[in-house]
């Protein structure tokens, strides 16, 4: 399996692990529906507005990096930019920091203690509370888990452990590119379905909250994630806002993968349509969004073939 996984992140457009699949209860099926309604109204041209005010994308230099920069995930501080190198199949992928000297230069500090190995280790995302989560397959074939936790600190990682409740433990589902809330309490993640082939039959964003002993699949999570799961075979590489009432993700369609936003006015409602932001161009995938909401930084294919990180920035 982490040969496949290796094989499909370096081929497609979902070139590490980001991703998700949903499930849901509902209270009444007359107030989900209205409620989904709502949303999807609201988000038309909420969201439509949002993704056209991203403009001027710029390179990001990353001191001291000499490889392929990929995956980032801002720091809710903004100090802090987590990222992992190429995930093709020859390349031992493993998890960097380099820290803040202005929005479009940071400084390579090395990689990260604690999480590096010979597996494939990658796609970080933090919280507030220093709680640092990302993907690993190095215990795939016996624990079908591929998301890890442990305690961040000053560039190292300790108590790396299985995120418990997430996995499907169902062979040929993997769990990938996931991202953690601001406040620690909601875990968005990729769940892709592989039937053989390098690429996952299908992908789709989950939601899990936070339990008394792990995580909780969600059972609101496809109505809450109808728009940006419908449309599209392959849906990866999710962020949220601080606020979780906007989310950027990935879709692949049949050119290349797309970055857009979809938007809700509350966490009690599903988000409405998905939009591309078409500033964004190119093979570009894995969104992460700055704490004030304005600068949103993924990674972009380069002409010579290497991945680098980018911006974009909104008033």
């Amino acid at each position: 399996m982490q040969v496949i996984l290796r094989h499909f992140r370096a081929v497609r457009a979902m070139q590490t692990m980001r991703g998700v699949l949903g499930r849901l209860v509902f209270l009444g099926a007359a107030l989900v529906v209205g409620a989904s309604a709502q949303a999807h109204q609201a988000g038309d041209a909420s969201a439509a507005a949002k993704a056209a005010s991203f403009t001027n994308p710029q390179a990001v230099t990353i001191t001291g990096n000499r490889q392929d920069a990929m995956e980032p995930f801002l720091t809710r501080d903004g100090q802090v930019l987590f990222f992992n190198n190429s995930n093709a199949p020859t390349v031992d992928t493993n998890l960097f920091w380099a820290t803040r000297v202005d929005d479009l230069t940071f400084q390579l500090q090395g990689a990260i203690g604690g999480v590096n190995g010979p597996a494939l280790d990658a796609v970080a995302s933090m919280d507030l509370g220093n709680n640092f989560y990302f993907v690993s397959t190095r215990s795939y074939d016996t624990t079908l888990s591929t998301l890890y936790w442990g305690n961040y600190s000053k560039g190292s990682v300790s108590g790396a452990v299985t995120v418990v409740g997430v996995s499907p433990a169902r062979r040929g589902l993997v769990d990938f590119d996931q991202e953690i809330s601001a406040d620690g309490n909601t875990l968005y993640f990729t769940e892709g379905l592989f039937t053989g082939g390098n690429v996952p039959a299908s992908s789709e964003v989950v939601i899990a909250r936070r339990g008394d002993k792990g995580f909780v699949r969600d059972a609101q999570s496809k109505e809450i994630l109808r728009t940006i799961n419908s449309a599209g075979r392959l849906n990866y590489a999710a962020c949220t806002s601080a606020d979780e009432l906007e989310i950027f993700f990935t879709r692949l369609n049949s050119h290349a993968p797309v970055i857009l936003l979809a938007t809700r006015t509350s966490t009690a409602t599903p988000f409405g349509a998905a939009e591309k932001i078409p500033a964004l161009t190119g093979f570009v995938e894995a969104p992460t969004i700055s704490p004030d909401g304005r600068s949103l930084y993924f990674h972009r294919r380069n002409p010579d073939g290497l991945f680098s990180i980018y911006r974009v920035t909104r008033p």
